[in-house]
């Protein structure tokens, strides 16, 4: 039975705890987001000497998606430090660093193993420790088979033609720094008064992931640190969804109507964000009726 305690997995979501531990390093004086890759992973080619910590939370870097490089049929499923090898084998971006916003898993798996690199623990447990300890979020984690325990888990399933099947885990679901974190409506809740009044860092260095990004031509895009940024009906919507095997989810904020909105489904084939915005609109229409 699914209950505000049940653990999903959060998919993309994640990269909002991941932004979040980077400036948490930041404010300790640990690093610039203006630093390169090579600065902290020589062992990348020479393109990591253009490419910022920045540029990989605004999806700026170019690095290639380490999606495309997975065998089906392998079986063992890829860790961070896979992606990094990955990369490491590349000797090419798709674009100069900065020089386009594509979305990039790649990134945000780097930025995971920048975390255990400055932090000296494992990125699972730096968000213990950092993140989810302090806000209370005591049943969420960054859940590494063998190692930690989901409470309250909830699996993944697809919808077909014949029935829900078992659909829980891909080869790249162990990979944490993009989308490794279970999480429960109660304790999102909890990250959400953290988003809304910042207790970790103060608001105004906080409030820097809703800030849209620019291309080095000055064009901006509608993502920040962790958090999509484009409007829903003409209304501010800092938001980020959540897809991977068996899940669909999202987390949205419509500050201007007081409104949070989060949706966590274990179906895969489902699209949470169709039914946020459903949600969303019961709210707009009883708001323009007031106005009214």
């Amino acid at each position: 039975m699914i209950e505000p305690k049940s653990n999903f997995r959060l998919a993309s979501i994640t990269k909002q705890f991941t932004a979040l531990s980077i400036l948490l390093l930041e404010q300790e004086n640990k690093l610039s987001l203006n630093d390169t890759l090579s600065k902290f992973f020589p062992e990348l080619p020479s393109y990591a000497n253009k490419i910022t910590i920045k540029n990989l939370l605004q999806h700026t870097s170019g690095l290639l998606d380490y999606e495309d490089f997975v065998n089906n049929n392998d079986t063992v499923q890829l860790k961070d430090k896979d992606v990094l090898n990955i990369l490491i084998a590349q000797d090419s971006t798709y674009f100069s660093a900065g020089n386009k916003h594509q979305y990039s898993n790649s990134g945000y798996a780097v930025l995971a193993l920048l975390v255990e690199k400055l932090s000296g623990l494992s990125f699972a447990r730096f968000l213990e420790k950092r993140i989810f300890q302090p806000l209370g979020m005591h049943n969420s984690v960054a859940y590494k088979k063998g190692i930690s325990k989901v409470k309250n888990r909830v699996y993944g399933y697809t919808k077909t033609d014949s029935g829900f099947v078992f659909s829980d885990q891909s080869l790249t679901s162990a990979v944490l720094g993009d989308g490794g974190i279970y999480s429960s409506t109660i304790d999102l809740i909890k990250w959400d008064k953290e988003v809304n009044s910042p207790t970790l860092l103060p608001k105004e260095k906080f409030n820097r992931v809703f800030k849209k990004g620019k291309n080095s031509r000055g064009e901006e895009f509608d993502y920040g640190f962790g958090w999509r940024l484009d409007p829903y009906k003409n209304l501010y919507r800092p938001y980020h969804t959540g897809g991977t095997r068996g899940f669909s989810n999202i987390y949205m904020k419509i500050p201007d109507l007081y409104l949070t909105i989060i949706v966590l489904m274990n179906l895969n084939n489902y699209n949470a964000k169709q039914y946020a915005e459903k949600i969303a609109d019961l709210f707009i229409k009883q708001k323009k009726g007031e106005l009214l």
